[in-house]
């Protein structure tokens, strides 16, 4: 069997009717009852039917795109019974993949990255925070191009999501990112595009947020993985609950280190990364992080049943 790995992602996938081509898939209707009894609303709906409004509201997206990904691995669960060589999430997909893991059930993830939402929102006032993704530019150089911009301005300003060579996220304030744009494009960015997003996540912004969650980590529980899961931190796997807690607690106000996670899973011997939910984001930064890796993506039976034909 050829080796592979599953990815989860986070924010920015979401849709509404998302989970719709899964029809009446057992798995995935099973995973909606779940979710709606653990958050005691209609999840279903919410997916199948919006508004779009609601379905991006920070607080809402987190859960949701938990849920869609959970359902989309059980999918896969059922209906191949392959196991990944490891899993891995990006951002808030960390989660999804530690209940992918059997680390943590989804009845407890799910309000644990509600409130991971909310306490991100608070530790920002909404229109103060911002994002941005520079394109064709390497790390080394939107790093310094943000410690530029916070000198200049005043504001802070850094990288934060590391998702292919030439693409760098940064977050700070709404200022510092502005300016860090700026400074950016006249050093060579290609584009330096303004993300819709309501708060400044993975920055040292966060840190207060962080500190919400360090207490509400401390009161789920986490179980030994079943299946190694890489983590965005440290690039690394937490084999106990302590370090599991301790490297979502950093996360929060840490940075996304994906170019060095799908190295790292590559280097475990997989030649297959497939990603698992509501979008082919994360299938298209393989194939830019490494040419030799074969990618795709879980988003419906019928391609489920490809990805599945690339392992035989």
């Amino acid at each position: 069997m050829t080796a592979f790995a599953f990815v989860f992602p986070g924010q920015g996938s979401q849709s509404v009717g998302m989970l719709d081509a899964w029809g009446d898939h057992p798995a995935v209707r099973a995973t909606l009852v779940e979710a709606s009894e653990a958050l005691g609303e209609d999840v279903a709906a919410l997916i199948a039917q919006g508004p779009k409004e609601q379905l991006d509201l920070t607080t809402n997206t987190q859960p949701v795109m938990l849920t869609a990904g959970v359902a989309a691995w059980r999918a896969w669960q059922a209906d191949t019974g392959l196991v990944p060589v490891a899993v891995a999430g990006h951002s808030l997909g960390e989660y999804t993949a530690l209940v992918a893991a059997g680390a943590l059930t989804l009845k407890d993830a799910l309000p644990l990255v509600r409130f991971r939402a909310q306490a991100m929102q608070d530790a920002v006032p909404v229109g103060t925070g911002g994002m941005a993704a520079i394109l064709g530019l390497d790390a080394e150089a939107v790093k310094a191009g943000c410690l530029e911009a916070a000198k200049l301005s005043g504001e802070a300003v850094e990288a934060v999501n590391f998702n292919d060579p030439k693409q760098t996220v940064i977050a700070g304030t709404k200022a510092g990112v502005e300016k860090a744009c700026e400074v950016l494009k006249a050093a060579g960015a290609k584009r330096a595009l303004p993300l819709p997003v309501s708060a400044p996540f993975h920055s040292s912004l966060m840190k207060p947020a962080a500190e919400r969650l360090k207490e509400k980590l401390a009161a789920t529980p986490f179980a030994v993985p079943a299946i190694p899961v890489i983590n965005n931190i440290d690039v690394a796997v937490a084999a106990d609950a302590d370090a599991i807690r301790d490297a979502l607690y950093r996360q929060a106000f840490g940075p996304v280190r994906w170019v060095e996670t799908i190295q790292a899973l590559k280097a475990r011997g997989l030649t297959h990364v497939i990603e698992c939910g509501p979008g082919k984001v994360l299938a298209g930064m393989v194939k830019r992080i490494d040419g030799d890796l074969v990618s795709a993506a879980v988003l419906d039976p019928a391609s489920l049943q490809d990805a599945k034909g690339l392992l035989a």
